[in-house]
């Protein structure tokens, strides 16, 4: 049978499809064909790959966007039992307006181990390398945090990079940053990748904070655990919140005051992440199209050996069975 260790190539092949699936449509203005081709690539790959697979979450369905289906069963039925936690397009605004940072990831681990946040408003996350693990806390203030991520780093503030969403919710959290004397990079979409470049040595990114969507935190959290990083989740309250999201929370069987870490979101010590790059980002590469095919650099990172795999797919699209159909 095939073991889950041996299946980095496969996953990887699952994002590459989803990846071309979604640069077909990069700046033309349609994130719904953006969402729906890459889903469709991904999932004829995914359902040709040697595993007894479940999708537990999926980015999509809350904003009516193309998604897998809630425990929509892939893969063969053959290989491992597994679940999957997928955002086909992470960034999909970005991809349909032609903007950096857009990539497919997954995440992957046997069934059981995988816990996903319910998709109701956002959680504040911090993510970054192994040496500030067990120091930093979301209850920390901004400065606080910065401070202690700093000195673990031996990094003098000046040359200190912090990546964030742009968006008005963080207009707080950037003014106290920006009179820190931080470096800032504010992406558009991608916290998936924000995440993960903290924990590369020499990305020249130290720090990941602010506040986004919940099946993008349980993927970012397996490869930030895979790669010896720390990863913090916590319910962001908004003054914006309707009256009864804490209620749906608890009743969902959050606990809103806790914060989850790496390790309670991806449990255990047996698990992949794979992520390939549909527009030009901080992570990786876009799809760049060829006059046979295309060129999709990906990424790969699992447990228990804390392997990372960069790799360059040169796709040759006549003959093949899910790009022939490109014309």
């Amino acid at each position: 049978m095939t073991s889950l260790r041996s299946l980095s190539p496969s996953l990887t092949r699952i994002t590459t499809a989803a990846a071309v699936g979604a640069a077909l449509h990069i700046g033309k203005g349609d994130p719904d064909k953006v969402d729906q081709t890459a889903l469709d690539f991904s999932r004829a790959v995914l359902n040709q790959t040697e595993v007894d697979g479940e999708v537990i979450c999926c980015e999509g369905p809350k904003d009516n966007a193309p998604a897998f289906s809630y425990k929509e069963k892939v893969g063969t039925g053959t290989g491992p039992k597994v679940e999957f936690v997928i955002d086909q397009v992470d960034g999909t605004t970005a991809a349909s307006k032609g903007k950096k940072d857009a990539i497919s990831a997954l995440a992957c681990a046997p069934a059981g181990c995988l816990q996903v946040l319910p998709d109701d408003g956002y959680y504040f996350k911090i993510a970054t390398d192994g040496q500030s693990k067990g120091k930093i806390s979301p209850d920390m203030t901004v400065e606080e945090i910065v401070q202690t991520v700093a000195s673990q780093k031996h990094r003098p503030i000046s040359n200190f990079t912090v990546i964030m969403l742009e968006r008005e919710r963080h207009n707080d959290l950037l003014a106290r940053l920006r009179k820190m004397g931080v470096r800032i990079i504010l992406i558009t979409d991608g916290d998936i990748a924000g995440s993960i470049v903290t924990c590369l040595p020499n990305s020249g990114v130290d720090l990941l904070i602010g506040a986004g969507a919940g099946a993008e935190a349980t993927i970012a959290a397996t490869a930030v655990k895979c790669l010896g990083g720390t990863m913090l989740v916590k319910v962001w309250k908004d003054k914006k919140d309707d009256a009864n999201r804490m209620q749906r929370l608890k009743a969902a069987g959050v606990d809103i005051e806790k914060t989850y870490t790496e390790d309670e979101l991806a449990k255990g010590n047996e698990m992949i992440f794979a992520a390939s790059g549909i527009t030009k980002g901080e992570m990786l590469d876009g799809v760049r199209f060829t006059s046979s095919g295309a060129i999709v650099n990906s990424f790969c990172t699992r447990l228990p050996s804390g392997t990372i795999e960069k790799s360059e797919t040169i796709l040759k699209f006549s003959g093949h069975p899910i790009y022939s159909q490109i014309t």
